[in-house]
């Protein structure tokens, strides 16, 4: 019995250090001005060089530990977020990058602005900027790391259900 305890604490050591030493991350834009967007990918560039902690940029959600949003959740892509956040295995991430992604920003208050990230899937960093510079995103990357490394839980699994966001009526007559 002690043997078998002692196989699944190794194992999990394995699997923290796996997740810490390479996490995987997709980008999705849920509707912003792009300032952010552009961040990233200077994030990703050899200047700054986000891939010495092991991040890798993935095209599929599905093999994609991390999902980095930007922007706020327009009515549009609300759905399309659930979507890509459910294809992720898990445990999964989501960093929040630029003040939209946080609150709405500059779009709060407009008829087709749902909020910030987290009115519709559990975020577990928020990156503040408008638009934050690659140090930002980077300092929030590595909070998220060692958050890991001290065996955080996921936000999707501390909550276990999506909060449903009710899409008011626009009257536009």
């Amino acid at each position: 019995m002690a043997l078998n305890t002692t196989w699944q604490g190794v194992l999990e050591q394995l699997k923290t250090w796996a997740r810490v030493n390479s996490p995987w991350a997709i980008h999705f834009n849920s509707g912003s001005c792009n300032g952010c967007d552009i961040e990233i990918l200077a994030t990703l560039t050899p200047r700054y060089d986000v891939e010495r902690f092991g991040l890798k940029l993935q095209g599929s959600p599905r093999h994609a530990d991390v999902l980095i949003c930007t922007g706020p959740v327009t009515r549009q892509a609300r759905d399309r977020l659930i979507r890509i956040y459910e294809q992720m295995p898990e445990p999964k991430f989501v960093i929040a990058v630029g003040s939209c992604a946080l609150s709405g920003g500059a779009f709060q208050g407009c008829y087709n602005i749902l909020g910030g990230i987290d009115q519709v899937i559990p975020v577990d960093v928020y990156v503040p900027g408008c638009p934050p510079r690659p140090e930002a995103i980077i300092d929030g990357v590595v909070k998220l790391l060692e958050q890991l490394k001290a065996g955080y839980q996921p936000a999707a699994q501390r909550s276990r259900t999506l909060r449903p966001v009710p899409v008011p009526a626009v009257d536009l007559g």
